[in-house]
């Protein structure tokens, strides 16, 4: 079965910059999508960024544009968001999704993604 494992999270001061990453497994869907979401206490869920497993398109909400990089190792199946510049409002538990089929509507949409990883705790702290 589809399977999405976050790592990467932990405690910074803001400024700095993390890593996080999602292995995929359980598949062999020719194409799909890798969202990244996160989601803070008392708050709805947040699409950050999207990626297809194949093609250069990425897309970003305009809370990290600028700051925040999805990217992909297709040999390792394995998905990144580098986020730099980190504020205590990035503070949230951060999720990886999987669409399939991917449409390329709503990308930042939690609706549009049938899978998801355990999730990630970001925590940003002077």
């Amino acid at each position: 079965q589809v399977q999405l494992v976050e790592s990467g999270g932990g405690e910074v001061q803001p400024g700095s910059s993390l890593r996080l990453s999602c292995a995929a497994s359980g598949f062999t869907w020719d194409f799909y999508g890798i969202g990244w979401f996160r989601q803070s206490p008392g708050k709805a869920r947040e699409g950050v960024a999207s990626i297809t497993n194949r093609g250069s398109s990425t897309w970003y909400a305009d809370s990290v544009e600028g700051r925040f990089t999805i990217s992909r190792d297709n040999a390792k199946n394995t998905f990144y968001l580098d986020m730099n510049n980190l504020n205590p409002e990035d503070t949230a538990v951060y999720y990886c999704a999987l669409a399939h089929p991917f449409t390329g509507w709503g990308v930042l949409s939690d609706a549009q993604y049938d899978y998801w990883g355990q999730g990630t705790r970001v925590t940003v702290s002077p």
